[in-house]
């Protein structure tokens, strides 16, 4: 521990500059959110082109008919064009707010509102958690607009939206109750180590983080997950006997198996697994059920089971702890620096010791670009376990020694095929854009994989 401590002490003495060089931050935190917003925008220009393509590419002509190709690009053209405005408009919002001292303003507001409730300044646990929720309500609501216009415009539009406004206005109020009754008591914890480790916080920091998240593994599918949709098991026939088949012979921890009622909110669909090493349970969207045959969604979730095999989701929990751990290293040296937060017009009174959430706020802000390389780097990893957990599902039949999944390869192929032509999702796309926003390979790249496992498996045979 002490090693940990020494070698993080050092890393505060290279960036002692911090708090005492005259840098400002405000116009670097503004240049820098302006630079990924025009450069998102410029992947949407790449993009963009490729929604006037008149045929898909040769190894999905003869599954999309001209119809349902068109829809596909409209659908493409209209998202883009919603996605160009959309972020646009957010980044102003965001500009503006942080040029006319909005941070600095949610902190006094906090403290007045407290102090209507009889709480003094000393209480700065309580006025963090309410200069968050200062934050988040007062930042979401000018973006609703968006919001709604995504859904019943957008969605709506190309047949997706399945939601009606009652149902918008109702998420949006539990999410928002989620929020609070979530949200404060993590707050007061994650502060509370900071006061009490004091310079040492890291590792404590560290393994609550770590506990969060794990215990969101238990309480999201009992406690939040009912809160929006209803999950009934799988019932009985092809597709449940499939599956728990399948999870017998991989010897995965099968628990329960349920359907999704997704198609209360969207058409799309989905099928994803969740639960502890020693428990799993397997969720299918109801749309995915009626969108493809039992022995395809069977397929899909093969290669779901891949990411269980090869321990994908731990490794992403690693990799995103190596991130925190990376963050939380670094901020000590914003903790400690009153100029940092006079420079986004806090007073000097504030600055002079600065209280952590808005420590943390601002550091969170400063590290817009680096938060940006970060993303590219997590959907390369991702889209390797996605290459991975296809690859798992085509030498099933090898794994397993059964002939009954000789055709697995074929299988997935068409239930990723038949995802993408009921979603109308993009299948021509540029390869910048698709590295900076996708954390799966294309459909296109996705079969040349399938081919390339399958050639591979019928080589090994000879």
């Amino acid at each position: 521990m002490d090693l940990l401590h020494t070698q993080l002490s050092n890393i505060q003495q290279r960036l002692a500059f911090v708090a005492v060089e005259p840098i400002d931050w405000k116009l670097g935190v503004q240049g820098f959110s302006w630079a990924v917003t025009l450069f998102e925008t410029y992947l949407l220009l790449r993009q963009y082109p490729l929604y006037s393509k008149t045929e898909p590419p040769h190894v999905l002509a003869s599954h999309f008919d001209g119809d349902t190709f068109k829809k596909s690009q409209n659908y493409g053209k209209d998202k883009a064009k919603f996605a160009l405005v959309s972020g646009l408009l957010k980044q102003c919002l965001d500009s503006l707010l942080l040029q006319f001292g909005f941070y600095a303003w949610s902190w006094s507001a906090a403290g007045r509102l407290l102090a209507l409730a009889g709480y003094g300044s000393e209480y700065e646990i309580l006025q963090s958690i309410v200069f968050v929720f200062v934050l988040y309500f007062l930042s979401t609501i000018p973006t609703l607009p968006l919001s709604i216009y995504g859904t019943f415009v957008v969605e709506e539009k190309h047949g997706f939206n399945k939601m009606t406004p009652e149902l918008f206005v109702l998420d949006l109020f539990k999410g928002w109750t989620l929020a609070v009754v979530l949200g404060s008591p993590f707050l007061a914890a994650f502060l509370y180590i900071f006061k009490w480790a004091g310079d040492r916080f890291v590792p404590w920091l560290m393994a609550f983080m770590i506990t969060f998240q794990l215990s969101m593994v238990i309480i999201y599918p009992l406690v939040i997950q009912p809160m929006f949709n209803k999950l009934s098991p799988l019932a009985p026939g092809d597709l449940r006997s499939r599956i728990e088949s399948l999870a017998s012979r991989l010897k995965f921890p099968l628990k329960h198996l349920y359907e999704i009622d997704g198609s209360k909110r969207s058409s799309h669909s989905n099928a994803y697994f969740f639960g502890l090493p020693w428990s799993k349970h397997i969720v299918i969207f109801d749309t995915l059920i009626q969108q493809s045959k039992p022995e395809e969604v069977e397929a899909v979730l093969a290669h779901e089971l891949g990411h269980w095999y090869y321990l994908h989701p731990t490794k992403m929990l690693l990799v995103s702890q190596l991130h925190i751990f990376t963050i939380l290293a670094l901020f000590p040296a914003f903790l400690h620096a009153p100029a940092v937060l006079t420079a986004f017009d806090f007073s000097k009174e504030v600055a002079a010791v600065p209280p952590t959430i808005v420590a943390f706020t601002l550091f969170q802000m400063i590290l817009t670009p680096l938060e940006a390389f970060v993303a590219i780097g997590m959907n390369a990893v991702s889209r390797h376990f996605e290459y991975e957990a296809d690859k798992f599902a085509c030498e099933l039949e090898d794994k397993l020694q059964s002939e009954d999944m000789k055709d697995i390869s074929d299988r997935l192929g068409r239930a990723l095929i038949t995802l993408h032509v009921k979603n109308l999702s993009t299948v021509w796309v540029d390869w910048m854009y698709s590295a900076y926003h996708h954390s799966h390979p294309t459909l296109t790249e996705r079969l040349r994989g399938l081919e390339t496992y399958k050639a591979q498996l019928e080589k090994k045979k000879l």
